[in-house]
């Protein structure tokens, strides 16, 4: 028998079938935009940014030492995970020399004092972390120029075997201590930070008050003219912390460290890409990972306070054992404006005398 179907029917077959059939269109994503100023915006996924910067295949850095705040861990383990090579410039450069440098060796990123990056913010590209909103409005640039990383609080390392624990700075006059600060304080940060910690008092921080604490300890003979020589060194309290656990691991487990007084200067170092970043995905991608709950950790690894870390402990996210290790204070952290850093430094330049020990 024959079976006639009409045209009608087979019309009707094909429109339910064609209702019936998988869609075949996909969301097409935007091109990439290596210089964008934040990753949705120029990435719109991580997978696509961390594509990118593998293809550039290269990140170089500045100023970066690698027992400075864990930061040789920090640059392996980017390099491993991301297969992107590192490569480090002068990396006790301090943050004038990564900028004074910066024309001619072209790093990508840069680690840098607060001032220094405020005065030089026209260098950097804006670009936004995806942690953006876990930093505090007033140590990040409202244009994304610059934002603080990570921090601590001026301390004193002491050799206990040698002398008693310092309660104040004002104790470091007491005979016995030989007292270091790391470096000049006309060109180093740290040691800036060492002389303002000593001048904080009665109307903030006069750095007066901090030069002639110092002309007083060499007057006294306790100056130390280098570390090596010294048995208490004024330092952010994550160097003093990494100092003490490598004297322990030497064998000299007496090292101690201690945040004196009810207040204590705190301070952040900061993060910019350069605005000429050979490698501009690389360099989004490092910041991602240095603001990532990984990175913040692997800081806090350093002994450093991570910017983030409220926003860890909120989530559950904050590496408790380390946080554990870092030195112990209930002293109220105070914290330089950059117009107070740049008046205190022009009165240094014309004040200090390099002050050594006989």
């Amino acid at each position: 028998m024959t079976v006639r179907i009409s045209a009608a029917a087979v019309l009707l077959v094909a429109t339910i079938a064609g209702c019936g059939a998988p869609a075949t269109e996909t969301r097409q994503l935007p091109p990439v935009k290596v210089n964008a100023a934040s990753m949705r915006e120029g990435f719109s996924t991580m997978d696509r940014l961390v594509e990118a910067a593998r293809k550039e295949g290269a990140l170089t850095v500045i100023g970066l030492p690698r027992d400075w705040i864990n930061y040789g861990e920090i640059i392996d383990t980017f390099s491993r995970e991301y297969g992107i090579k590192v490569e480090q410039l002068e990396p006790g450069a301090s943050s004038e020399r990564e900028i004074q440098a910066a024309g001619r060796l072209r790093p990508d990123v840069f680690d840098l004092s607060l001032e220094v990056a405020v005065a030089h913010a026209g260098s950097f590209a804006p670009y936004r972390v995806q942690g953006w909103q876990d930093i505090p409005d007033r140590v990040k640039d409202p244009a994304g120029r610059w934002y603080a990383g990570y921090g601590g609080y001026m301390s004193i390392a002491y050799d206990s075997s040698k002398v008693a624990a310092p309660s104040s700075y004002a104790d470091l006059l007491k005979p016995g201590y030989r007292v270091a600060l790391p470096g000049d304080p006309r060109q180093s940060a740290a040691a800036f930070g060492g002389v303002m910690a000593v001048s904080l008092g009665d109307g903030g921080a006069r750095v007066e008050r901090g030069v002639e604490f110092f002309d007083r300890l060499r007057r006294a003979g306790n100056l130390s003219p280098a570390e090596r020589t010294a048995n208490a060194v004024i330092d952010w309290d994550y160097q003093n912390a990494a100092r003490a656990a490598a004297a322990a691991g030497a064998g000299r487990p007496g090292w101690k460290v201690v945040v004196p007084g009810g207040t204590a200067l705190g301070g952040y170092y900061v993060q910019a890409i350069s605005r000429n970043a050979p490698h501009p995905a690389a360099a989004r991608l490092w910041e991602e990972f240095l603001f990532s709950d990984q990175g913040q950790n692997l800081m806090m690894k350093g002994y450093a306070r991570p910017v983030r870390t409220e926003a860890l402990r909120m989530r559950g996210a904050l590496d408790q054992a380390l946080a554990a290790k870092l030195p112990a204070t209930r002293a109220e952290p105070v914290y330089l404006t950059v117009s107070e850093i740049d008046a205190a430094k022009g009165y240094l330049r014309h004040r200090w005398d390099a002050k050594k020990a006989d």
